[in-house]
């Protein structure tokens, strides 16, 4: 066949090969370039550490390597699944998340690391549980939302409920424990509730008795108190609890604008503990300097913007779920990444956080490359519906109400859009009981 062909106006055009329907390049671009940005730091941050304990310096460089591999095929295997059987599998995988994080708490099952029970072993790899189960918990939430959302806007009982297994899944991750990953799901769950058209009153109520529980068993918990104390002036104790912490500012210090150079961090050679897990953000900018660190900013800065753009458009068409399935994962993404970054530079207490896609971790990378498929995956869906693709279809005609799982009304702003808001005694009533 001849490598022109004739269009619609009847010129001749170049028959090269063109994608029916893309994905979203900016948002691929950016985290191909934090993955392999993230396999060079590794490389780095972990000579020392790996010499010492596998006698190869690469040895976690080619173990993140592995990673980065089974969590592509898993992000592939998530994307050919369609959204709605992710949406009815929300209560599934919520129950699985219980089963793994009481699993994960039970003596000689789950494997005890400094203090916290957090690992399954399976040999091959050690499952960190509360990585499947905060992803499992954000996809109930989000269906939660589109069922219940006339409910959720309008009556106390309706926002509390979703804090039920919420509550649980806290009070199991509280218990390995796991403070950071705590703090990130519950914070994650207000915002989704919070665009789900939850009333700003009732969710300072719920906000101000949560944080008064977080802070009780930061002041009842004496290792917590520890790191507290520490992190406000680690420079008092820098030989004992303030040691991580004031190598980390050490690092950061030296990277100045420009950084000391790939490869030559001084504080990675043992100096600075877990340099290539949680503070392997503090030998980057060791290395990379200020100048780094924007541009690591940056990127983090695009794939929650992209996030949030895909999820706006998947609300725009009414695929609710989705909508709300973006906002929450992106915004997982985006606060662990700055809390991350805050914990190096001391502007927060010491949590086992990883940064995403650069962190050494097996459970984080392949739990945020599954994020990602999802992520990809309502892009996808997204243009499907607006290329007018046979299988895929709104979830409601513009400007006719639908309906919802639940039986109640069609409710959100796509809603809003079109019909109008309905207030009744200043209560906004996004859709109407049947």
């Amino acid at each position: 066949m001849s490598a022109q062909r004739i269009n619609t106006q009847g010129n001749l055009s170049l028959g090269l090969p063109r994608a029916r329907y893309g994905l979203d390049g900016t948002l691929c671009l950016t985290v191909a370039v934090l993955l392999a940005w993230g396999l060079v730091m590794v490389a780095s941050a972990s000579v020392a550490i790996g010499e010492k304990m596998a006698g190869s310096p690469l040895y976690f460089f080619e173990r993140q390597l592995v990673f980065v591999v089974i969590g592509c095929v898993c992000g592939a295997m998530s994307f050919v699944v369609p959204m709605k059987s992710w949406e009815n599998s929300g209560p599934l995988l919520l129950s699985l998340a219980f089963f793994l994080l009481v699993l994960v708490l039970i003596p000689h099952v789950g494997v005890r690391v400094n203090s916290a029970r957090r690992w399954l072993d399976f040999g091959l790899f050690r499952l960190q549980a509360s990585e499947p189960a905060r992803l499992a918990m954000i996809l109930y939430l989000a269906g939660y939302i589109v069922r219940r959302q006339l409910r959720l806007q309008t009556s106390l009982p309706g926002l509390a409920m979703p804090f039920i297994p919420l509550g649980l899944v806290s009070l199991l991750l509280l218990a390995e424990p796991d403070f950071g990953a705590t703090a990130i799901l519950i914070a994650v769950a207000m915002l989704m509730l919070f665009l789900g058209g939850a009333r700003l009153s009732y969710l300072a109520g719920l906000f101000l008795i949560v944080g008064t529980s977080l802070t009780v068993l930061v002041l009842t918990a004496a290792y917590r108190m520890k790191r507290l104390l520490t992190f406000t002036d680690p420079w008092a104790d820098a030989e004992h609890a303030g040691w991580q912490l004031t190598q980390s500012l050490i690092a950061v210090g030296r990277g100045e604008v420009l950084g000391v150079g790939l490869g030559n961090s001084v504080q990675k050679l043992l100096y600075l503990p877990e340099m290539h897990t949680d503070f392997i953000f503090a030998i980057l900018a060791e290395e990379f300097g200020l100048l780094g660190v924007a541009i690591l900013l940056a990127l983090f800065g695009v794939i929650v913007w992209r996030g949030f753009v895909i999820g706006h458009n998947a609300e725009r068409l009414n695929c609710l779920f989705k909508a709300y399935l973006c906002y929450g994962l992106s915004s997982w993404l985006g606060l662990q990444a700055m809390i991350n970054m805050a914990v190096n530079m001391g502007m927060l207490p010491t949590k086992g956080l990883t940064l995403p896609f650069v962190s050494y971790g097996g459970s984080s990378l392949i739990t945020v490359l599954v994020m990602l498929a999802l992520i990809l995956r309502v892009d996808h869906e997204n243009r499907l519906i607006g290329a007018g693709h046979p299988g895929m279809s709104r979830a409601a005609p513009d400007g006719a109400p639908g309906r919802s799982a639940s039986g109640q009304g069609w409710t959100g702003r796509a809603a809003e859009r079109a019909q109008g808001p309905a207030r009744d005694g200043g209560t906004e009533l996004w859709g109407s009981n049947s």
